[in-house]
């Protein structure tokens, strides 16, 4: 393994290489440069951290051209993938576990019809030009949140200052400030540890 490849895995490598609209904050680190592989996203700013955001391997961002994705101060991401295509945006101090999902959107559109059109126009050879149009609705999660390993958050959610979300749980609707959240669907559990 040359010192570069090495680089790579443990943070050092050139942050510089990241597109112009990713913007970093003061005295953030980002374990490996993969996780910008499938940064897409054409918006002014498209990616913004803000101060001492730590960024550990397999965190994925994986935004769409129209996307754009703003993490607060002091985040801490273990090993999420963020899927936007629309907003998401992270407040202070929030942890994010491994396999952590938050999708701004399906991806795809919900009606049988339109979905094969999708499926053709995304396919090998495929003009993605006559994609049809599907819904994206802004993520929110506020200061202080803490979501578990495998957690999933769907598109249109607000997660209030605070809460908690166990290993595994689906987020489907908006989550009250200090709350505590398990479960698929995700309901409110009267234990405070998840």
């Amino acid at each position: 393994m040359t010192s570069g490849e090495f680089g790579n895995i443990i943070g050092e490598w050139d942050y510089s290489r990241l597109p112009r609209n990713v913007v970093i904050g003061e005295d953030c680190w980002f374990e490996r440069e993969g996780s910008f592989g499938s940064f897409r996203s054409e918006r002014r700013p498209g990616l913004v951290f803000g101060n001492r955001v730590r960024v550990y391997a397999w965190t994925t961002f994986n935004v769409e051209s129209t996307g754009v994705i703003e993490i607060g101060d002091d985040c801490l991401l273990v090993g999420a993938t963020f899927m936007s295509a629309g907003q998401i945006v992270l407040g202070k101090r929030v942890i994010l576990s491994y396999q952590v999902v938050i999708a701004d959107s399906d991806f795809h559109p919900l009606d049988p019809e339109e979905r094969k059109r999708d499926a053709v126009a995304n396919a090998p050879g495929g003009d993605r030009s006559q994609r049809p149009p599907y819904v994206s609705k802004p993520v929110v999660i506020e200061d202080d949140v803490q979501i578990g390993i495998g957690a999933i958050v769907l598109k249109g959610v607000r997660i209030g200052r605070g809460a908690r979300v166990g290993a595994g749980a689906v987020i489907a609707a908006d989550v009250p400030a200090g709350a505590v959240m398990v479960g698929n669907p995700a309901r409110p559990s009267a234990d405070r540890s998840p």
